[in-house]
């Protein structure tokens, strides 16, 4: 009886771990995709500099705000359908042709 539970408890460790890796990924590729897109890299450039870091499977978002680049980084965690959690991340940069320019 303890030995099933142990196995399940392992099994959710590793389910944990890959999801938190998942997320990590997330986090990075966002952050890519936004130096990129910040720098006037074309969007497909920095859709791809986000899919690199990106877990398998994501999608990658790129749009402008203003003086703001946002791209919104979304994937699925790994694992049985039933335990899949929907991970994502959005990074925010502002636009480098903007840095200095003065309103007034």
């Amino acid at each position: 009886m303890v030995l099933p539970a142990l196995v399940l408890f392992a099994m959710g460790l590793v389910w944990a771990l890959l999801a938190a890796s998942a997320q990590i990924q997330c986090v990075d590729a966002a952050r890519a995709g936004a130096r990129a897109a910040a720098r006037q890299d074309p969007p497909e450039v920095a859709v791809a500099a986000a899919e690199q870091a990106a877990p398998n499977g994501a999608r990658v978002t790129v749009r402008r705000d203003g003086d703001l680049v946002r791209v919104e980084v979304t994937a699925d965690s790994p694992g049985p359908g039933a335990l899949s959690l929907r991970l994502s991340h959005e990074a925010v940069a502002l636009a480098e042709e903007t840095v200095g320019v003065s309103g007034g």
